[in-house]
C-alpha cells in the first residue's frame, strides 16, 4: 500500500500526520493510535540550546560584575591598583567563584539535576585550572589570565553542554521552561 507521500512504507509501519505543520512521521511497528515522540525541529533545538546557555550566562555575568567590583574595591583598599595583573592567581580563583556560585544557584533553582549542575561547575573550574597551568608554564601572561577567563567561560560552558545535547536542545523531553518547570530533572 502506498503512503500519502507516494513512498512504500516499511513493513509494520504507519504514516500519520501530526502537529500544526502537518509533518509526516513514520512510526515503525506502532499501532495507528500509539503516541509518537517528536523531536523539535533543528531551529527550535538551536534556540533551546542558546536559551539554556544564556540562562546560565546571566547569573554568571551578574556574579562576576558584582564580585569584580567588590574585589577591585577591597584590593584597592589593600594597595593593589590592578589586582588582575598584580594578583593573577587570586584573581582567577575569585573570578571562577564569582561566576560558578550564581550559575549553580540558578541551575538548582531551575531544578536541574545535581550531576548536570556539577558538570557545568566543573567545566568552569577546569578552565580556571587550565589557564593557571598555561600561565605557570609561560604559555599565557599571568597578568592576562583573569581577563582571558572572563572571555572563555561561555565557550567553555557550551563545550561542556555538548555531551548532554539531547537535554539542552529539548530532544530528550526535558524542558526547563513552561509547563515542566516544576519537575526536577532526574540525576543520572
Amino acid at each position: 500500500m502506498l503512503s500519502t507521500l507516494g513512498h512504500v512504507p516499511h513493513r509494520g509501519s504507519v504514516r500519520r500526520r501530526v502537529g500544526p505543520s502537518s509533518a509526516t512521521v513514520l512510526a515503525a511497528g506502532r499501532a495507528p493510535d500509539a503516541p509518537v515522540t517528536l523531536h523539535p525541529r533543528i531551529g527550535r533545538q538551536i534556540g533551546n540550546f542558546a536559551l539554556h546557555l544564556i540562562e546560565m550566562c546571566i547569573p554568571m555575568c551578574i556574579g562576576f560584575a558584582i564580585g569584580d567590583v567588590l574585589y577591585f574595591w577591597i584590593a584597592n583598599l589593600a594597595g593593589y591598583s590592578e589586582p588582575f595583573r598584580e594578583l593573577p592567581v587570586l584573581s582567577v580563583v575569585l573570578v571562577t567563584t564569582f561566576m560558578t556560585l550564581p550559575m549553580v544557584a540558578w541551575m538548582r533553582y531551575r531544578r536541574m539535576g545535581r550531576r548536570t549542575t556539577a558538570e557545568m561547575a566543573a567545566s568552569l573550574i577546569i578552565l580556571a585550572i587550565a589557564l593557571l597551568v598555561l600561565g605557570w608554564v609561560g604559555a599565557l601572561a599571568m597578568a592576562d589570565l583573569a581577563l582571558a577567563e572572563h572571555g572563555l567561560m561561555m565557550p567553555g560552558m557550551a563545550v561542556a553542554m555538548l555531551p548532554r545535547l539531547d537535554m539542552y536542545t529539548g530532544r530528550s523531553g526535558h524542558q526547563m521552561h513552561g509547563r515542566d518547570r516544576g519537575r526536577a530533572e532526574p540525576d543520572r
